[in-house]
């Protein structure tokens, strides 16, 4: 296995063997231990000190499916914490058959009007680095729709591309770093933490990956891997949720919305309510029935990278059968409708595109132009004034520059109270006051407020492991601290974290995804250590975090939902402080 260290303040790359104390370390549990080990928990998130992470799981690259997950790690310029991002693509899967455990970035360039595109490939049976000249494609109000295949082009075929957008290049604590789909386009994205800013801080603007002539991952134990692959395939196609034409293969991640709206936790209007009165006209369902009617035909999803036997990524079509956006995520969907009072899906969709374009988190982007409106920059519902709000962000006007510094800023910009954000990290698209144990999540997850970081979701409202009460505290820190865990697991083992439906309703699916990593690594892990695997990923987060001055105190949901009663349940966020703090307490 190889790390590739490249050093940007005098462009210079170095490819070595990867640490013997790393060999079991991969994807989060790689880019997290490489963070806390050499970045200063106090360096500034944009200064020379700082380092960007990237590595693959441990069965990214196998036949092992939906495995072609990317972790990015560093430091957050929106949290100051450490920070990982998680995308699937193509790029991470030729990251993992050419051996590379880890590309390391660092340093500085001192000359600032230049932009670069480093370039990996195999020559002589190693990874090579190369140096690419890409400030024609850098600047603000460019679009990567128009930037990233003219980038590809001077590639050579079959080169995947990473990169960011304008909001990397301005260093906007909202902007995320971009991979191309399995049809090239530029829209999978480590979308939060501000990691594009990082990135961009190293006056990067694309990086290239070329695996022709790789040889492969290496498995260990090949008939242990094919027994855990043939119970994970078995799991997946079987399970409601993620079956073929089953719930995330028709309706995408969107189908959350209606589930989401009636249990009430459909954060609405600057998560003023938990129910939207549109929600029925963009939910997943009708972006299932729109493009059957706009197509003349049922359109299923796609995959968004190599392996992916879910298929969950839709595309959303114009009247004229023209494609608006590829794809709309739940929490898309979500941010830059329900949450701004917005819904119409085509201007949805026209916004999904924008972020992808100027490389921002719709997450973040979607909150904090609700965050706007609660200000009164625009009203709720104005989707053409929502529009003109990204666009000025792609601009980099001074109003844009605002709301590119994400929710917490723009909400002190304009004197907001009402601020959905932890660790300043906007929240997602399930109300803590509706969701107690997504809320404890929010609070105490070591990357802010993040659904990922443990999607109490699947026990709370998809009944997933057996139905929880979501209104109900009780129990809730022990189910979030346990999520918690199992996810750095699953974000080690380059698996999308849509596993878990499958994982944790069928016991032989869970032992599927043990037997392919000790197949693929020659370990001997059994259920209780992936527990103990992603409680340690988690220490070492916390212990990042606590040197940067954030401890316990920063884990806490905002004031406003210990005192606003949230319509329909009339409820607030109830779980005592005691409760979040034993989540981390004895970890």
């Amino acid at each position: 296995m190889w790390f590739i260290r490249v050093n940007m303040t005098d462009r210079t790359a170095k490819v070595e063997e990867a640490p013997a104390a790393y060999k079991h370390l991969a994807g989060r549990a790689l880019t997290s231990t490489v963070v806390a080990e050499e970045v200063p928990p106090q360096a500034h998130a944009l200064g020379p000190n700082n380092k960007l992470v990237f590595s693959t799981g441990f069965t990214t690259g196998t036949s092992a499916p939906t495995s072609s997950r990317l972790s990015i790690g560093g430091k957050s310029p929106l949290t100051g914490g450490i920070k990982e991002a998680n995308a699937g693509t193509p790029w991470a899967r030729d990251l993992a058959v050419m051996r590379i455990r880890a590309v390391i970035i660092e340093g500085q360039p001192a000359e600032q009007d230049k932009w670069w595109c480093i370039s990996i490939s195999m020559k002589d049976g190693k990874p090579a680095v190369e140096f690419y000249d890409a400030t024609e494609y850098a600047g603000a109000g460019k679009s990567l729709y128009d930037v990233y295949p003219a980038m590809q082009a001077k590639l050579p075929e079959g080169a995947n591309l990473g990169g960011i957008g304008v909001a990397g290049e301005l260093g906007y604590p909202n902007s995320g770093i971009v991979f191309n789909d399995m049809h090239g386009r530029p829209s999978r994205y480590a979308g939060r933490g501000g990691l594009g800013a990082v990135l961009g801080s190293k006056r990067v603007k694309f990086i290239s990956i070329l695996s022709t002539g790789a040889p492969g991952v290496e498995i260990v134990d090949k008939a242990l891997f094919e027994e855990g692959r043939k119970k994970m395939i078995e799991g997946l196609r079987s399970h409601a949720i993620t079956k073929p034409k089953g719930g995330l293969n028709s309706y995408g991640t969107a189908v959350l919305i209606n589930i989401l709206n009636e249990a009430g936790g459909l954060p609405t209007r600057n998560f003023s309510s938990g129910r939207f009165e549109g929600a029925p006209r963009i939910a997943g369902e009708a972006i299932f029935e729109s493009n059957k009617t706009r197509m003349g035909k049922e359109v299923y999803n796609h995959a968004c990278s190599p392996g992916c036997i879910i298929q969950c990524s839709n595309t959303v079509y114009a009247k004229d059968g023209s494609e608006i956006t590829s794809c709309v995520e739940y929490e898309s969907d979500w941010s830059l409708g329900a949450n701004c009072g917005i819904d119409d899906l085509d201007a949805i969709a026209h916004m999904n595109t924008l972020c992808n374009a100027y490389g921002l988190d719709t997450i973040e982007a979607g909150v904090t132009i609700g965050v706007a409106m609660q200000a009164g920059v625009i009203p709720f519902g104005d989707k053409e004034g929502a529009i003109n709000l990204l666009h000025e962000m792609g601009k980099g006007t001074p109003l844009g520059r605002i709301l590119g510094a994400g929710a917490a800023v723009t909400a002190k910009v304009y004197g907001v109270v009402r601020a959905p954000v932890v660790k300043g990290q906007a929240m997602p698209a399930y109300e803590p006051r509706a969701v107690k144990g997504i809320g404890i999540t929010y609070a105490t997850s070591t990357m802010g407020a993040d659904h990922t970081a443990g999607y109490t979701i699947c026990p709370e409202i998809l009944g997933v492991m057996g139905k929880q009460d979501p209104l109900s505290p009780e129990g809730k820190a022990a189910l979030s601290r346990a999520f918690q865990a199992t996810t750095a697991f699953i974000d080690s083992s380059g698996h999308c974290l849509f596993i878990a439906f499958a994982i944790l309703d069928i016991p032989s699916a869970y032992q599927g995804m043990i037997d392919e990593a000790n197949g693929v690594l020659g370990t001997h892990w059994v259920a209780e250590d992936v527990i103990k695997y992603g409680s340690e990923v988690l220490r070492k987060e916390r212990a990042f975090n606590e040197a940067a001055g954030i401890g316990k105190e920063a884990d806490r949901v905002p004031e406003f939902m210990k005192t606003e009663p949230l319509p329909p349940h009339n409820q607030v966020f109830d779980v005592p402080d005691s409760a979040l703090d034993s989540v981390y307490g004895d970890l």
